[in-house]
């Protein structure tokens, strides 16, 4: 039969509630954060003008 360490598990059922939490929160914070930068390359990418090189026919 397979040795059950009890210290493991009460380690994992006393921290689990306070480190899942956190990482949820923390997961939607930089994701909010990456989306909010995307958005905000997306919006200079749309209102800045871009230097294009017009080609001339002769």
């Amino acid at each position: 039969m397979k040795n059950v360490r009890l210290y493991m598990i009460f380690q994992w059922v006393f921290f689990l509630p306070i480190i899942l939490p956190l990482c949820l929160i923390y997961g939607a914070i930089r994701g909010a954060i990456q989306m909010a930068e995307r958005v905000m390359e997306q919006i200079v990418t749309d209102i800045v003008p871009q230097h294009e090189t017009q080609t001339s026919v002769d």
